[in-house]
């Protein structure tokens, strides 16, 4: 497991940065503000939220692959059971995940 990778955070109503991530639990905890839910979105990637973040009334943040997030995400690489650097540049992922970038509500 790395030590830290490469991943993209996102905070409602802003846009998404391309950051260097500790990789552990306690740090993505802190990053998304509870336990942490992991939705696979690929075979190697997932976004990593706030799993009461529906339940705790966290503003909406956005909408990937027909799954509303709520709260603070974080958009991770997957190596096999692992968190791992995200496999696609960041101009990759815009382009595939055109809604990750929209800041405004639903």
């Amino acid at each position: 497991m790395a030590d830290k990778i490469r991943v993209i955070t996102k905070r409602p109503g802003q846009p998404p940065r391309s950051v260097w991530m500790a990789n552990t639990l306690k740090n993505f905890q802190t990053a998304v503000g509870g336990y942490i839910e992991a939705v696979r979105l690929a075979k190697d990637m997932a976004i990593i939220c706030n799993e009461e973040g529906v339940i705790n009334d966290l503003p909406y943040n956005c909408t990937i692959c027909g799954v509303q997030f709520f709260g603070d995400v974080v958009l991770v690489g997957v190596n096999g059971e692992e968190f791992a650097d995200l496999p696609l540049a960041f101009t990759e992922i815009k382009a595939m995940m055109p809604s990750l970038w929209e800041v405004s509500g639903q």
